[in-house]
């Protein structure tokens, strides 16, 4: 049991140690210091974004049927909502008449 605790100790120290090194190697992950130069560059040659028509009337009418679709369902929402009121109404003078 102590050679299993020795090899996991050792372990963990490797993997600990090995995150905390630092690489120069050109496989090492992406910073904002080795990114931002060559994205900048890059995009001095590119061409001005240009809105898409067929995107901005879909947005728009998906934003009116969901107008819709809201409004309706306060409408539905305030229904239901006087159906309980009468209901408790109606409830309450059966309550009433039977204690009389």
């Amino acid at each position: 049991m102590k050679k299993f605790a020795l090899v996991a100790f050792a372990a963990l120290a490797v993997y600990g140690l090995s995150a905390c090194g630092k690489s120069d190697d050109a496989s090492e992950e992406a910073s904002a210091d080795n990114v931002e130069m060559p994205a900048d560059s890059a995009m001095a040659t590119a061409a001005a974004p240009v809105a898409d028509a067929e995107a901005t009337s879909d947005a728009s009418s998906a934003a009116s049927s969901a107008s819709a679709a809201a409004s309706e369902a306060g409408d539905a929402a305030e229904a239901a909502a006087h159906d309980a009121a009468a209901a408790a109404d109606a409830a309450t003078s059966a309550a009433e008449k039977k204690t009389q």
